[in-house]
């Protein structure tokens, strides 16, 4: 079994398990050049060795991590979309709508802006 296996089936509550499936396999399908690793215990995509976005499963919410940069460049969309934040993570409740635009938004952003980035971090 794969650690991104192991790592979802071990999820406890079927809807969270269901939601982080649909996440991953959206930003999968959406962006099919970015690879999904395992680190930390969390499912991540990376652009050519360059960390884009990262996730995590917690209690009350669905904890997505783009860099603190990245938060910064979309903190009105944030707010807009109703969801609390901090410098690294912006917390996605479970029982609330996902914003996938916002998502994909963060994302784009992240591969325009390290497009020529030779590290993991910024």
């Amino acid at each position: 079994m794969s650690e991104l296996q192991a790592f979802i089936e071990g999820i406890a509550n079927d809807s969270h398990r269901e939601r982080i499936e649909e996440v991953l396999n959206w930003v999968k399908d959406k962006y099919p050049n970015l690879k999904i690793e395992m680190k930390w215990n969390q499912p991540m995509f990376t652009d050519h060795g360059t960390f884009i976005i990262g996730f995590s499963v917690a209690k009350k919410h669905l904890a997505v991590a783009p860099e603190q940069v990245a938060i910064q460049h979309v903190e009105e969309d944030i707010k807009k979309a109703g969801y609390d934040h901090t410098k690294e993570l912006i917390r996605m409740p479970w029982n609330k709508e996902l914003d996938y635009l916002l998502l994909e938004k963060i994302i784009d952003f992240n591969i325009s802006d390290k497009a020529n980035c030779s590290t993991f971090w910024r």
